[in-house]
């Protein structure tokens, strides 16, 4: 069984950045995606980025983050870079690992295993 620990969420200012992090453990072979994930306030789960362990250079983007977020792996260790944060980006933010091969943009719903989510806080 793989296990998910995110870590980095924090309060800050508009405009600041942060850099999130998801340590995988277990057997983390068989997880072909990992994932970030938002909740925000009063909003259901979107998905932010993802990234294969098989291809560090394969990844995906909301429409929301791209330009401004950047995912990478190192290993075990899955980073989500946030830059130029905005209110809009408050929420809860989840890791997740999907063990499919094929994952359909940031369906939530084909990711399998879940981290227990760390909070960012942007202020105005």
């Amino acid at each position: 069984q793989v296990q998910l620990a995110e870590s980095g969420g924090t309060s800050v200012q508009a405009g600041g950045s942060l850099r999130l992090s998801c340590v995988a453990s277990g057997l983390t072979e068989n997880v072909w995606y990992m994932g970030w994930f938002r909740q925000r306030p009063g909003k259901e789960r979107e998905g932010v980025a993802r990234i294969s362990t098989r291809d560090s250079k394969a990844t995906y983007y909301a429409d929301s983050v791209e330009g401004r977020f950047t995912i990478a792996r190192d290993n075990a260790i899955v980073y989500l870079e946030m830059n130029n944060l905005t209110p809009e980006d408050t929420a809860i933010y989840y890791c997740a690992a999907a063990t499919r091969p094929v994952v359909t943009a940031l369906n939530p719903a084909q990711f399998a295993i879940w981290g227990q989510g760390t909070q960012v806080t942007v202020s105005s």
